[in-house]
């Protein structure tokens, strides 16, 4: 059911406080931009997203998960292959998450929730198992703090070009002069389009655009020294200490602990299809 972009057909019905859907995405599939009457929290525990609502998008790896309010216009463009994992709650169950888009972090309980709420399909609000199910996932978003794997592009025209510029060729580095003289606009009108448009400098808009496009070849397998070479960094050392200082630990560590809990979801859903079976 869609009506000028809304789709309803999988939003919490009477008697339900979360719907919930799992879908598997091929390498390079694209959700063309729709909106939904629930809040939504989407998952992966295999894959990458890239989410994109206004002028805003976000990264978000299997540790994220990112939370789309109703009536927020968006799409989504998987890189690679991605198990998605989407609830959709009624509006105002969270009613202490924001109504704006944002990234979260993935504890190994909210994960289970996800995994738990979507094996059931819909959680009843008169089953009593489900109501307490409904209830940790709403805990678990109240205590979530955001993750910063977003960068927002500016409206000017001219600051635009110079940030899709930027990401099409995040490895060369060229400078902001030279991007400006191919935008056709002055450094200065650039920067002062880039603080009033997205709220920060251009190398701080690039360096996160650097570390968004860093999460998407580390998940994808590329070593620590090719990913640094990849976003622009000619010294590992700088990579890394840029990547500790924004995700509170090294990209090394951070990817050890992403192929960890890539193992624990697999052996899980190993156990679980071997007691289906029997």
């Amino acid at each position: 059911m869609r009506q000028a972009g809304l789709v309803l057909e999988y939003d919490p019905t009477p008697g339900v406080s979360i719907s919930t859907l799992a879908y598997e995405y091929p390498v390079g599939f694209n959700v063309d931009e729709h909106t939904h009457a629930s809040d939504q929290l989407i998952y992966a525990p295999r894959g990458v997203m890239e989410v994109a609502a206004d002028r805003s998008l976000w990264l978000i790896p299997p540790q994220f998960a990112v939370w789309i309010p109703a009536r927020t216009s968006h799409r989504i463009r998987m890189p690679g292959a991605v198990s998605m994992r989407t609830l959709y709650l009624r509006r105002g169950l969270a009613s202490r998450l924001p109504r704006t888009c944002w990234v979260l972090h993935v504890t190994p309980l909210l994960r289970e929730l996800v995994i738990e709420a979507v094996r059931i399909g819909k959680l009843q609000t008169r089953n009593h198992l489900h109501r307490t199910i409904r209830d940790l996932i709403v805990h678990e978003l109240h205590d979530s703090s955001p993750v910063p794997t977003f960068v927002t592009l500016p409206s000017d025209s001219r600051a635009l070009a110079v940030a899709q510029a930027t990401m099409a060729d995040l490895a060369t580095g060229r400078s902001l002069s030279e991007l400006c003289i191919e935008a056709g606009a002055s450094v200065r009108t650039i920067e002062r389009a880039f603080r009033r448009d997205v709220g920060t400098s251009f190398e701080l808009w690039r360096r996160q655009a650097r570390l968004m496009k860093a999460v998407e070849l580390l998940v994808a397998g590329h070593s620590v020294k090719e990913v640094a070479y990849d976003v622009g960094y000619r010294r590992t050392s700088a990579f890394v200490d840029m990547f500790r200082h924004t995700m509170g630990t090294t990209p090394k560590t951070w990817t050890s602990t992403l192929n960890q809990t890539r193992r624990v979801i697999q052996s899980v859903a190993a156990r679980r299809a071997g007691i289906t079976k029997t």
